[in-house]
């Protein structure tokens, strides 16, 4: 115990007269305080190490690229060729040349819409699975077989069937991240105990209640689980369906560096699409941790 916390407790002391009269000294609960020292030693542990690890290899990646022959450029040269790509994220001269962060931001836009659709459809039908055994038994075989086919292959149908490239993309997003949501919501729904299905028999909750009040707790963590799965793939099946419908994504971005021969450009657009993907998987992390800590004090 520090010196400081000592003092508060010594400091912190309430005087109660007891039936016979004698006091009676109440010690008060010190109130915490936050410890700069200990809390830049854990800032340090989660950002050396990494920080660590990304140096050695920027400076592996320029000691093999500077040589005579590399077909790929060093980090200098990205640093040279798309410092207005890398400092101005947000630059808007036109249609097409606008900066990383717009196109990101659009290429969210259809994430968003695809998989907010596939976590509403894939938790219902994944519930409904978990809980009906003839549904498990005539709709399983069909999801084990759907989900495996790739993202792009899906592209032909949907351009086939929308006539349009944004909604194309977006139905790939819904097909490609709904698997996950299923089945991780069914497993979620079928591990739920028999004490909790019985309550809800004692309660007479209908089947609407037993969802919302039973079932989706209990099975939030499953839940979750498959909405962060589903969250990577709808952002790796954005990058790909855009390469091929064009617009202003990042996915079309990286396709039409490709055809201009800016590798640095591509560089620079993997690592956003990186760094995006990584906070998309915290940020639904966070939501599930809050949503089941929620559910577990009620």
């Amino acid at each position: 115990m520090t010196a400081t916390a000592r003092k508060a407790e010594t400091e912190s002391i309430a005087v109660s007269p007891s039936r016979n009269g004698t006091v009676v000294h109440l010690a008060k609960r010190a109130t915490p305080r936050f410890d700069l020292k200990r809390g830049g030693l854990g800032l340090a542990r989660n950002t050396l190490p990494p920080l660590l690890v990304t140096l050695v290899l920027l400076g592996i990646w320029q000691l093999t690229c500077s040589q005579p022959g590399a077909t790929l450029p060093p980090p200098s040269q990205v640093w040279t060729d798309s410092y207005d790509l890398i400092v101005d994220p947000f630059f808007n001269f036109g249609s097409q040349d606008i900066g990383l962060a717009w196109r990101v931001l659009t290429s969210l836009e259809r994430v968003a819409m695809g998989f907010g659709l596939a976590a509403i459809v894939g938790v219902f039908l994944g519930a409904v699975v978990g809980q009906s055994i003839w549904a498990m038994r005539g709709l399983d075989p069909i999801f084990q077989i759907l989900r495996t086919v790739p993202p792009l292959a899906w592209l032909p149908l949907s351009l086939a069937a929308f006539q349009d490239s944004n909604p194309s993309a977006i139905f790939v997003i819904f097909i490609t991240s709904i698997w996950p949501v299923i089945i991780n919501t069914a497993v979620g729904v079928r591990n739920i105990p028999d004490d909790y299905r019985n309550i809800a028999r004692v309660l007479r909750l209908n089947p609407l209640e037993f969802f919302v009040r039973i079932m989706v707790p209990a099975a939030a963590p499953y839940i979750f689980t498959g909405l962060r799965i589903g969250v990577g793939l709808s952002w790796l099946a954005i990058v790909a369906a855009e390469m091929l419908t064009g617009g202003v994504g990042i996915g079309f971005f990286i396709w039409d560096a490709w055809n201009s021969s800016r590798l640095s450009d591509i560089i620079v657009a993997l690592a956003y699409i990186g760094v995006t993907g990584f906070v998309l998987d915290k940020l639904v992390a966070l939501l599930g941790s809050i949503v089941t800590r929620g559910t577990a004090k009620n």
